[in-house]
């Protein structure tokens, strides 16, 4: 009686206490048996095999540092001796062989400059100017780099202050230069190579390193100031503090220091050519298991420990995970399409309760996609009889006519023309259904009827378009200007005593794009004009493409906002200007939004 009762107690309990009690007991057995084994042996552990660990990573990320730094040299001394100094400045350009350099180094660098010792800017990759108002002949380094012409000067970590840059990022530099031999004609004179080496590529050296026992590595100049540090943002804002001044004191080799109430080891390494040394820190307090033999040790301890856990853990995992596998397999069969699968609802009250839901979540699945198909093909319906209205027979028809008729009158070259910007409109007006098309398709798409309508016509209207190449690649909504100029044409200019024009222009301002389709023809009130934008129920023409301009704006505002859309200028007798306002975005990224 009392073994029934524990199993109905089991089978009741939340799975989260079933859990806690066995992971619990196990996890209590374990802490006993090892934690007194393990305690004796972790607390003699030795401090010199961290130091010698962290001593040879200091020594790997020198040589790392010293590569990287001896990689610029290089750069640095192809600059002046393969470019610089073979180059008549007053007869050639070397920006070419300058930027050759720079491109296959653009990673570490951010900027090389020339320039002479009165501080004028001879040559500069990327294109740069000065910054208004800069003397570079009274700043340190210039001075310094002038006296001392033998030596490569290397500055500490700043933001570039020198260059105008039309990113307006603050960008972080180290600046290298060097004095340099520089030809005019038949007379030399002292110049200054200058190279901004990118801060950002020294950091991913050091950023990745990792010490034992919260051990962390910085480097210092050679007056202690801060070049990099792992949490340098703390220390320039004052949260946090480090021994620079014992720093600056430190030659190469170990140090033991007191700082903050903490004892830690300290291991030193000048870096080469510059000045500045990297220091590694390893704290004494905790200091990890080192040496072999209590390594092995302790795998033995854990291993056997590790056993007894998996024999335990792997009854309570059984009791735990079967009926979860069970209820797996019956997702898998509803996420393999099988929505009438029975749903397993047994084990634990969580298991039971989630088997119960999912069961009525894929019943209710079952009965939304019925709904999404029927609501899918009712789309789909709608957006054919859509596109099939944006190409109004009356409009073939009348072409197909105008073929005809010069066919007939031996005007073959004229025919081909029209065939051929009919072909071109059909084939943009449907643009394998896509809502985004790049401006230079919508202008072509619109440029094409024109012209087939100026033949139609009889040349009755003259058009222009116009647009800025900028523009071109940028995302326009499709079918967007031919509903506006068709307006234009039938109830523009059709009934004009004159010569009608139709002038279409596209601009970019700022994140905004702008079309504007503007006719001189009869105009129309301004309520005229908002009815067009406010009309409910608007009635196409004819002879048009049965796209109204409030459907237009409609599409915009639904695909692009509230903030965009159309609005419209008319004056009687006075013609009418139409803009259409978009967010000025770049194509490609246009199409990866409309998939997302």
């Amino acid at each position: 009686m009392g073994r029934r009762r524990w199993r109905e107690f089991w089978k009741k309990l939340r799975i989260r206490y079933t859990i806690f009690i066995y992971f619990t007991v196990s996890a209590l057995v374990a802490m006993l048996l090892s934690g007194q084994a393990l305690y004796l042996q972790m607390s003699r552990q030795l401090s010199a095999v961290v130091q010698e660990e962290s001593r040879a990573v200091l020594g790997q990320v020198n040589r790392s540092v010293d590569s990287y730094l001896r990689t610029i040299m290089k750069l640095s001394d192809s600059l002046y001796y393969d470019v610089i100094k073979n180059a008549n400045l007053s007869a050639e350009s070397i920006n070419g062989q300058i930027t050759l350099l720079y491109d296959n180094n653009k990673d570490s660098i951010a900027n090389i400059a020339l320039l002479s010792k009165e501080g004028e800017l001879l040559e500069a990759v990327p294109a740069a100017r000065l910054k208004t108002g800069l003397d570079v002949t009274g700043e340190e380094w210039f001075g310094d780099t002038l006296e001392r012409t033998d030596n490569l000067h290397f500055t500490t970590p700043h933001v570039q202050y020198i260059f105008d840059n039309s990113e307006q990022q603050y960008r972080w530099v180290i600046t290298l230069t060097r004095a340099v031999e520089i030809t005019h004609g038949t007379s030399t004179d002292q110049g200054i190579l200058l190279i901004d080496i990118r801060y950002s590529s020294l950091q991913r050296i050091l950023e990745d390193i990792t010490l034992g026992n919260q051990g962390y590595l910085y480097m210092v100049g050679s007056e202690g100031e801060l070049i990099y540090h792992p949490k340098m943002q703390l220390i320039e804002t004052g949260q946090l503090e480090e021994n620079l001044k014992a720093a600056e004191g430190y030659k190469d080799g170990n140090y033991r220091e007191e700082y903050r109430g903490e004892s830690r080891n300290i291991s030193v390494k000048s870096v080469g050519y510059t000045g500045w040394k990297l220091l590694s820190v390893t704290p004494e307090k905790g200091l990890p298991l080192s040496t072999l033999k209590m390594r092995l040790f302790v795998v033995f301890v854990a291993a056997s420990f590790l056993l007894v856990l998996m024999l335990i853990n792997a009854f309570i995992s059984s009791r735990i995970t079967n009926p979860i596998q069970e209820l797996e397999k019956s997702v898998n069969a509803i996420e393999a399409g099988e929505l009438d699968t029975e749903v397993y609802a047994k084990g634990a009250y969580e298991i039971q309760h989630l088997g119960r839901s999912i069961g009525d979540m894929a019943k209710r699945i079952q009965a939304l996609m019925q709904d999404i198909v029927v609501e899918h093909e009712s789309k789909r319906k709608s957006e054919f009889d859509t596109l099939q209205s944006q190409i109004n027979p009356h409009f073939l028809y009348n072409t197909l006519d105008i073929i005809v008729w010069m066919i007939e009158n031996e005007q073959k070259q004229e025919a081909v023309k029209v065939v051929t910007a009919l072909a071109r409109f059909f084939r943009i007006s449907l643009s394998r259904g896509k809502s985004i098309i790049p401006v230079k398709d919508e202008l072509e798409h619109v440029r094409n009827y024109l012209m087939i309508q100026q033949m139609r016509f009889k040349n009755k209207f003259v058009y222009e378009i116009q647009a800025e190449d900028e523009v071109m690649e940028l995302g326009s909504l499709k079918l967007m200007l031919q509903p506006l100029v068709e307006n234009a044409i039938y109830h523009g200019m059709e009934f004009m005593d004159g010569d009608g024009e139709i002038h279409v222009q596209v601009r970019r301002d700022g994140e905004d794009l702008w079309f504007e389709v503007r006719d001189n023809g009869l105009g129309m009130t301004r309520e005229q004009a908002e009815s067009l934008l406010s009309e409910k129920n608007h009635v196409s023409s004819r002879r048009g493409s049965g796209i109204g301009v409030k459907n237009v704006n409609e599409r915009i505002r639904l695909y692009f906002g509230e903030a965009y859309g159309l609005s419209i200028e008319s004056e009687p007798d006075e013609g009418t200007r139409i803009l259409l306002r978009l967010p000025a975005e770049i194509y490609t990224e246009a199409m990866e939004r409309e998939k997302r």
